[in-house]
């Protein structure tokens, strides 16, 4: 079968297991303590100053692609002009997970937390889109990209739905974010247009380094008081988008 077919093949089934498990599982609720981050420490009236500064990594990827792929003459290249748009929403998308990672992380609530993943969703689905443009059809990845964009800030909003509601459920923001990142898996097997497709495998890598040090903030924390485990994911994720970055500057064309 051809490697572009079985990739569209794999990467529709990976949906459709993903939304059947979502619907089959219980809701998730979200943890009553999540808004309780391990750093409160501020700094000139800032508080929470370690969650809130470590968003500017994602504000200097964000500004250093868009320079990137904007100048004259760009450094990078595609063999198609068009595959430049999902890339250009990703690091559009980091400067504002800067923006509104900081505002939520200044007064955390559900109501700031929207603006805060809201960004995230952009970041993940135009990522999805260009692993689809790339691998499989670049005509399909431009075409799907407005509804990945649209699913993913369909989750976010569902999800605060649900929290006003007094029934929280995580479920489908969940299932977009384990997606987007099996998505990445995936496209690691795939053959590509591009060299330097196991890049992704360094992306994936710091993606779940930023999962694991999110998950135990506290603990990190309480070793030394020098950095929370939520400060750190916000850096191993800047440092992550960077790969992508770094990924479109070194590749080059695969010509059949």
């Amino acid at each position: 079968m051809d490697s572009r077919k079985l990739g569209g093949i794999l990467m529709a089934g990976l949906g459709v297991s993903l939304i059947v498990i979502v619907i089959l599982i219980p809701r998730v609720p979200q943890p009553a303590t999540y808004h309780n981050f391990a750093d409160h420490r501020g700094w000139l009236g800032i508080p929470n100053i370690g969650d809130v500064v470590s968003n500017l990594g994602f504000a200097l990827v964000g500004i250093l692609g868009l320079y990137a792929m904007l100048r004259r003459p760009s450094q990078i290249r595609f063999l198609d002009p068009r595959e430049k748009w999902p890339y250009l929403i990703i690091f559009f998308g980091l400067l504002l997970t800067a923006a509104g990672s900081s505002y939520y992380h200044l007064a955390p609530d559900n109501a700031r937390l929207v603006w805060d993943r809201l960004p995230m969703t952009i970041v993940f689905m135009s990522l999805v889109a260009t692993l689809i443009a790339e691998r499989i059809s670049v005509q399909v990845g431009l075409w799907l990209l407005p509804f990945l964009l649209a699913i993913g800030a369909a989750s976010v909003l569902q999800w605060r739905w649900s929290e006003l509601n007094g029934r929280g459920d995580l479920r489908f923001y969940a299932g977009v974010q384990l997606y987007a990142m099996l998505a990445v898996i995936l496209a690691i097997f795939l053959k590509s247009r591009y060299t330097r497709g196991s890049d992704l495998a360094v992306l994936a890598a710091f993606y779940v380094l930023a999962k694991i040090t999110e998950t135990f903030d506290k603990q990190i924390f309480s070793i030394g008081h020098a950095m929370s485990g939520h400060t750190i994911k916000h850096i191993a994720a800047a440092v992550g988008s960077y790969w992508i970055l770094r990924m479109l500057e070194k590749r080059k064309p695969i010509v059949e």
